[in-house]
């Protein structure tokens, strides 16, 4: 009996011990694929950001030729636009990326350090301490099932409320 008991321990702690490699092998790839994912777009917004500048070439260009002056800044003031909401797009994917493997930006320097760092390895700069804000998850009215927390949760509609923020503020 004892050495059953002792087998089905085993057996248990096997199973626990599978289960949480499995978990953190799960995680770790869905980081992956959100990081991948993310690259993916950053490379798009850097692409269109190259498609831009040469149309601007092509205009300024066009424009020296044709008229023989450079006063094109109405002619590419859209190109300009565009270019600056694609890098606006890229800084913020580039926190995300920084974001998903818990590390942030040096003040100084730009370098990628550890998310805890109070100074950074390469510079030394002191780095602000992180401000963080409480969240409280709403669920706009939608029945909850009490066993499991998950029926009738609906995550398009899961609204975050930030302390001091509206959900339109917390929305944009």
């Amino acid at each position: 009996i004892e050495r059953m008991e002792n087998e089905m321990d085993f057996f248990e702690k096997l199973g626990k011990k599978a289960t949480e490699t499995f978990n953190s092998a799960a995680e770790k790839t869905n980081k992956i694929a959100s990081e991948t994912k993310i690259k993916l777009k950053i490379n798009d917004c850097k692409s269109k950001i190259k498609d831009l500048y040469q149309d601007i070439g092509k205009v300024v260009y066009q424009k020296f030729v044709l008229d023989g002056n450079l006063e094109v800044k109405e002619d590419i003031q859209e190109q300009l636009s565009k270019i600056k909401e694609y890098t606006d797009q890229i800084e913020e994917y580039e926190k995300q990326i920084l974001e998903l493997s818990n590390q942030k930006q040096c003040v100084n320097c730009k370098n990628k350090i550890e998310k805890n760092a109070k100074f950074c390895p390469n510079c030394g700069a002191e780095q602000p301490e992180e401000v963080v804000h409480e969240a409280e998850v709403v669920n706009n009215g939608e029945e909850v099932n009490p066993e499991n927390g998950t029926e009738g949760y609906n995550e398009e509609e899961n609204v975050v409320q930030e302390e001091g923020k509206s959900n339109n503020e917390v929305n944009r």
